[in-house]
């Protein structure tokens, strides 16, 4: 699926244990609901990341997720203060007993665009800082551009070997139940080598940039998501995914990306209370496109919202 035949054999061993896991959720879920009649308020517990450990930060969130690994994350969102109501912080830790700290995001005030700046340092979210990674921008209404750190092709060596990267492209649409129905969004990503590296990107404009010719079917190296589409619920009279304990509110932010060819799930993302969501991701995604795909679903120029 993702240009190896290595990939494909471990995505049906994914999908097979998922399928299990579904199973197991059902029963899970029964049992969960005889207990909550029984005792009200006990919460369902969300199993923990794997042990993940890493002796370089920018290098473990640039890379992709372990083959056959999902990466359990927490998002927190920071609105204490003056200006944060309008700019909130945002943190991405890992879901384990440490709370490993990953990345943090931020939306640039004096940008004419909606602009995040993504660090690796909480306390250093500048531009020109050392601690920056990333960037996610939004220049055209409910598309996004994930960038990495290297340098804008203008200003770039003539051979582009110090060019930024694009990492992700991101595209909400109008949803056909209206504007209280459930988004639509599909994410294109640069493909994988045979080395289950990622192929680098660095266009000379926008105009060879992954919206670009995601938008002119030029698909070579390119692998194209969606979220996966819920089901309706008569009961909730909602639409529901399965999350599989991992997200406890209903929300239009809940989401789960999958593979346009197959149900493997590389991401998902939902609430867990008002400013503490679960970000989820696997191969090929690294911690950078999660977090970024993650930030654009809080933007407020989304008109699908």
């Amino acid at each position: 699926m993702f240009q190896t035949s290595a990939d494909k054999d471990k995505e049906k061993k994914t999908k097979k244990k998922k399928a299990e896991e579904s199973d197991d959720s059902e029963s899970e879920k029964e049992e969960k609901s005889k207990k909550k009649k029984g005792k009200g308020k006990k919460k369902k517990e969300r199993s923990p990341s794997p042990e993940i450990e890493f002796d370089n930060l920018e290098k473990f969130v640039m890379e992709p997720a372990p083959q056959g690994v999902t990466v359990k994350c927490r998002v927190t969102r920071d609105q204490r203060g003056m200006d944060k109501s309008l700019y909130p912080l945002y943190y991405l830790h890992l879901d384990n007993e440490k709370k490993t700290f990953l990345l943090a995001g931020r939306k640039r005030k004096k940008s004419t665009t909606s602009n995040y700046l993504i660090s690796i340092d909480a306390t250093d979210l500048s531009r020109g800082g050392e601690n920056f990674v990333g960037k996610l921008s939004n220049l055209m209404g409910t598309k996004f551009t994930v960038f990495d750190n290297a340098l804008n092709p203008e200003r770039a060596l003539p051979d582009m070997s110090n060019a930024r990267q694009e990492l992700a492209g991101i595209i909400y649409e109008t949803n056909v139940l209206g504007m209280k129905g459930p988004r639509r969004m599909t994410v294109v990503i640069p493909g994988m080598d045979k080395n289950n590296d990622r192929v680098p990107l660095r266009p000379r404009s926008d105009c060879d940039g992954l919206l670009i010719r995601h938008q002119n079917r030029r698909m070579e190296n390119l692998i194209e998501l969606h979220n996966k589409t819920p089901v309706w619920n008569e009961e909730t009279a909602s639409h529901v995914l399965n999350f599989n304990g991992r997200v406890t509110q209903a929300s239009i932010k809940n989401f789960q990306i999958v593979h346009s060819k197959d149900d493997y799930i590389v991401m998902q993302f939902g609430r867990i209370a008002d400013d503490i969501f679960t970000l989820d991701y696997n191969y090929p995604l690294c911690a950078v496109q999660a977090f970024a795909i993650a930030l654009s679903s809080f933007d407020g120029k989304i008109a699908c919202e």
